[in-house]
Parts: structure tokens; sequence; C-alpha cells
């Protein structure tokens, strides 16, 4: 928001519509004294313009806030949003063209309504998932509820993406996007739960094996290489945990020559590793 749209704004928000105090506008005059209003400030130039502007922003802050009210409990706070619709009207009072014959409102509300769904696509997600499941994640609550009206139950992902003519893997992605945009906090429990319960205390820890995955790559082709017996030795003492003594009884030699056989396996493998 440049800052000559945040002080028109805030101009705006206290001033009243011009009609005697205690009669409040009917719709039908509201809609022609806000035409006379962008008549004449289309006339006009300099101050004058902006004094008919925002008697016009003015008479229409109710219709901003009835488009922002429809926005509100969507995980962002409703003064925002009623802010940004003001913005949305600045916006409209100022782009409107009353030669094009055009009602305002016909203008204005689009306006309202695309300024304040950007706020929400730029500004919202705490987790930002792809533009494309942003923008469908909000048709898919229309189409949701005129689709359970015809069907009489909850729609499947393939009958929304038929309804929406969007493919069925978007409308999957957007749904399972849904908490990206106001997300569960990992430290939240619920009351009837123990504090040791919340979702943080669930999460695993760090795989020891991470750290070995460079290595164990490096190292695959060279354990392929090795003979039949040196490979076992290796697998069974360092996959799988087995004592000397234990592999010795398994390939048929003593602890001793287990060990031997290790230290000359293992040099083998640093050489062709540094090689």
């Amino acid at each position: 928001m440049s800052g000559a749209e945040e002080s028109t704004a805030a101009r705006a928000r206290p001033r009243r519509a011009p009609h005697p105090a205690g009669a409040p506008l009917s719709e039908t005059r509201r809609r022609m004294e806000t035409a006379r209003l962008l008549s004449r400030a289309r006339a006009s130039r300099g101050e004058a313009r902006r004094r008919y502007e925002d008697e016009v922003i003015a008479l229409n802050m109710r219709v901003a806030h009835e488009v922002a009210r429809r926005y509100h409990g969507r995980g962002i706070a409703g003064e925002d949003v009623d802010q940004v619709a003001m913005l949305g009207l600045v916006k409209a009072v100022r782009g409107f063209d009353p030669a094009q014959g055009e009602d305002f409102l016909s203008y204005a509300v689009p306006t309202v309504r695309g300024e304040i769904q950007r706020y929400f696509r730029d500004a919202g997600w705490a987790v930002r998932p792809p533009r494309s499941v942003q923008e469908v994640q909000s048709r898919i609550t229309s189409a949701e509820a005129e689709l359970y009206q015809r069907l009489g139950r909850a729609p499947q992902p393939a009958e929304i993406a038929r309804y929406l003519e969007v493919a069925e893997s978007l409308v999957r992605d957007a749904q399972s996007a849904t908490g990206c945009f106001t997300p569960a906090s990992l430290d939240a429990w619920q009351a009837e739960a123990a504090p040791e319960d919340a979702p943080a205390n669930r999460l695993g820890g760090l795989d020891p094996a991470f750290a070995t995955t460079e290595a164990r790559l490096a190292l695959r082709p060279l354990m392929q290489a090795l003979p039949e017996r040196d490979r076992r030795i290796i697998e069974l003492r360092f996959f799988a945990g087995r004592t000397q003594a234990q592999i010795g009884d398994e390939v048929g030699v003593s602890q001793e020559q287990v060990s031997r056989l290790l230290t000359g396996i293992l040099k083998r493998l640093r050489e062709s590793l540094a090689a």
C-alpha cells in the first residue's frame, strides 16, 4: 500500500456520508449520490477531485466492509482484512470511469474482493504452496458446497476436478495444503491430553544413518567388487553388528583369522577409495 493510498483510506474512515444525521441513505439514493460525486470528481482536478473521491469512499465504506466480512475468520485478523478492503475501495474510486456508463458497485465490489484475495494469497500463507494450488483452493470451497447440494454427499476429488475443469492431482494437492494457511503449532496440545503428548514430542529424532549416506554411496561399487566371502564378513560386522567370534562361526574361520581378514579388507577399501 502506497503512502498516498494509506492517507486517503485513513481520511475516509471517520468521514460521514453527505446526508442528514440519523437518516441513512437508501440503496437507490446512495447509488445516485455516488454517481453524482464521481461525475464531479471526473470533471475536477487537484484538491477538489480528491475531496469528491473521499466523499465517494465515505459513502461506500459499508459496501467494502460487507465484502470484507465474508473473509473474516479465515486466519487473518479481521482488522487487517477491513483495511485491505478499504484500499480496494480507494483503488476502485480512483480507477472508475463514469463515462463508461457502468454502475459503480459493479466495478467496486470485484475490485475490493480481488484486493482481499491477493492479500490472502501473498501474505496469508504460513507455508506457501505453489500459486496454482493457492488459486484453485478458494474455488474448491465453492465447488464443494455446490456439489454437495447436487449429490447429497461430500464430492470426491475427481468430481470436483471435473466441475472446475482442472486436473484431479491439482485438486488433491490443494486439499492437502489446507494446513499451510494456518498450520497447527507443534507445541499445541489438547485440553484432555497430557502436556507430553504435544505434536513436537512425537516427532522423530535425527537418523544417524544420514551422516553415513555419502560414505555408503562411495563404498557401494567397492563392496560389489569384493570377493563374496570378504563382502559377507563386512556385511556381518558393520551392517548386522555381529562379533568376530560370531562371524568366524558363520564363515568357518577362527576369531583371529576374522580379525586379520577384516584388517586386510578395510585396508584395500581405503586404498580403493583414495584412488
